[in-house]
């Protein structure tokens, strides 16, 4: 059975779907929006690997076949990097998230956020959601550059795929984080649209600004989705070095 290099998908990706749904992406104009980007970046990545893909067929591992070396020790280390980054995106997105590196902005009590203009407003958020994509790539991407090195000492086909990965990471990497990088600009969308339903109920109730952050309050809202996307963004990123993985795991002993 033929094995292609995995790849990034973003335009099935569950990334994409929740901006979707949280209006990020405007589904009315997506010919012109960010899946089109995405879209033609896939297609340049995507016959890159149908090509270089061919003839490296292997066969799968039979059942209960003994895991190369170093499969078992990456797939280790893969679950725990994905436990420790979720664990650090679920804990800093909640106002009791102190304990954590990258703390949730929250306003201080007697201090208005949907009063002061939107774009000021949101660039904490900015801001956190940025640092929490270095802290991904920073994690991330060693563990696939390790994984590489991993495949390259099995066989031949797994040394050719390690090299097919490397050299697509290096031509599409910095095309990828520029399309990354847009996730924090189309998440302000949804602050707004928050904001401005928190404005309008002004009219009928007293605010506090301490309130926002409690369950069902606006700014909780938005932590609980830049959360879900956050999390969607770590399974695309770990894409690539999963199906590494997945390759090394299959080749027999």
């Amino acid at each position: 059975m033929g094995r292609a290099l995995p790849r990034t998908n973003f335009n099935s990706s569950r990334l994409l779907r929740l901006l979707a749904e949280l209006s990020a992406v405007d589904d009315g104009e997506p010919k012109q929006g960010f899946a089109e980007r995405l879209g033609h970046w896939l297609n340049f990545s995507d016959a890159i690997t149908l090509h270089a893909a061919q003839g490296l067929a292997s066969p799968s591992a039979a059942p209960g076949a003994t895991l190369p070396v170093g499969a078992a020790e990456l797939e280790a280390e893969l679950a725990k990097i994905r436990t420790a980054l979720a664990s650090s995106i679920t804990a800093s997105c909640s106002a009791d998230g102190s304990e954590t590196r990258i703390k949730w902005p929250t306003p201080k009590s007697g201090a208005d956020i949907a009063a002061i203009d939107l774009a000021m407003a949101y660039e904490p958020y900015r801001r956190f959601y940025q640092a929490h994509q270095g802290e991904l790539e920073a994690s991330v991407h060693p563990l696939r550059s390790k994984a590489r090195q991993a495949l390259a000492r099995v066989s031949p086909q797994l040394r050719q795929l390690a090299s097919l990965d490397a050299a697509l990471d290096q031509v599409l990497g910095a095309r990828e984080r520029q399309l990354l990088a847009t996730v924090p600009v189309l998440l302000e969308k949804r602050f707004a649209q928050l904001a401005n339903a928190h404005q309008q109920r002004l009219a009928e109730q007293p605010d506090d600004p301490a309130w926002s952050m409690q369950p069902a309050g606006w700014l909780a809202d938005f932590g609980t989705e830049l959360k879900m996307v956050l999390l969607a963004e770590l399974d695309l990123r770990l894409q690539p070095t999963v199906g590494l993985i997945e390759a090394l795991s299959n080749e027999a002993a």
